[in-house]
């Protein structure tokens, strides 16, 4: 069986994807989650279950193979299993899915700075910054482009959920947690990832989670 090891459901934007990722495969997997930043952390990030992800999250154990980053997982289980259930069939869909997610996971500093992940939370007042807006028009843009040329056949960017969601579903959570207006169309998509089952059971697991971090339980003016 696959073994999944990720941080705390609340923060982890990574976490998060490598999750998705598994329940996305079909395949049966274990959980484990370590909580982050704690003394059990640093024993544990440093041991060999981590190695050689340098001590981040998620790291997915495939037998005795070892991948470690989120994007990476996501192509191994579309290896693993089948390359559709994570992206489109079209070609020119599929070409832009792999972009997209490509920039995701590579892009955007001052969204993931300046609005760290916690989907307990809600920040109403939280104004963002010029270059932080910069990029928030970009992945509007992006999405609005996906929904438009490809997102026809279903609720998500290229109809079907797929790999190019599973990495923008935090980004879902954080537009929500810092109150980001966005368009009719874009909170329509953000609805429809909120309400995917798998989404509603990793925030109510986050509910349910002992651990805090007091550095994201504040917007960052007010830490």
């Amino acid at each position: 069986m696959l073994k999944l090891i990720i941080g705390n459901k609340a923060y982890s934007s990574w976490s998060l994807r490598g999750w998705l990722a598994c329940k996305q495969s079909g395949l049966p997997f274990q959980e484990i989650t370590v909580p982050m930043f704690d003394e059990e952390w640093h024993r544990r990030s440093h041991g060999a279950e981590f190695a050689p992800s340098g001590g981040k999250v998620p790291v997915l154990w495939d037998d005795k193979t070892v991948i470690w980053d989120s994007l990476a997982i996501v192509e191994w289980l579309a290896d693993r299993t089948d390359k559709a259930r994570f992206w489109p069939r079209d070609d020119s869909a599929r070409g832009m899915a792999r972009s997209m997610a490509a920039e995701m996971h590579s892009s955007y500093p001052n969204l993931r700075r300046e609005c760290a992940m916690n989907v307990r939370k809600q920040f109403p007042n939280f104004e963002i910054s010029d270059d932080t807006r910069t990029e928030v028009l970009r992945i509007l843009d992006l999405w609005a482009e996906a929904r438009a040329r490809h997102g026809s056949g279903g609720p998500y960017l290229f109809g079907d959920f797929g790999a190019v969601d599973i990495m923008f579903a935090p980004v879902v959570t954080r537009f929500v947690t810092y109150m980001i207006p966005v368009p009719r169309f874009a909170a329509t998509y953000m609805e429809a990832i909120l309400n995917h089952d798998w989404m509603r059971d990793w925030i109510e697991a986050a509910q349910e989670e002992p651990w805090v971090i007091e550095r994201y339980e504040a917007p960052p003016e007010a830490q």
